[in-house]
């Protein structure tokens, strides 16, 4: 498998609700609470310091993925994610 193969290995395509496909890189998936979320970070943007937490939903056997809109718990899924991946990125608080 090339190098170019294996990045793309970690490219999620979203559909948002009017239809737009936007590319993200997927950098974890994180359990919590007896839910799933993935922690995604824009292609678009090669300077995106920030990333997207999306909660994981499963409905008639299809993956939906919910934007989270409690702070608490985006936050405790983040710290999650930074403890787990503090050997692979640089954090700024």
């Amino acid at each position: 498998m090339s190098e170019k193969d294996e990045e793309l290995d970690n490219i999620v395509v979203l559909t948002d609700d009017t239809g737009k496909d936007t590319e993200f890189e997927w950098l974890d998936t994180v359990e919590m609470d007896n839910n799933q979320y993935i922690v995604l970070l824009p292609t678009d943007d090669e300077n995106a310091e920030e990333v997207i937490i999306l909660k994981m939903e499963v409905e008639n056997e299809e993956e939906n993925f919910i934007a989270v809109e409690d702070e608490d718990e985006l936050n405790k899924v983040y710290d999650i994610f930074k403890e787990r991946n503090k050997e692979n990125f640089d954090f700024v608080d």
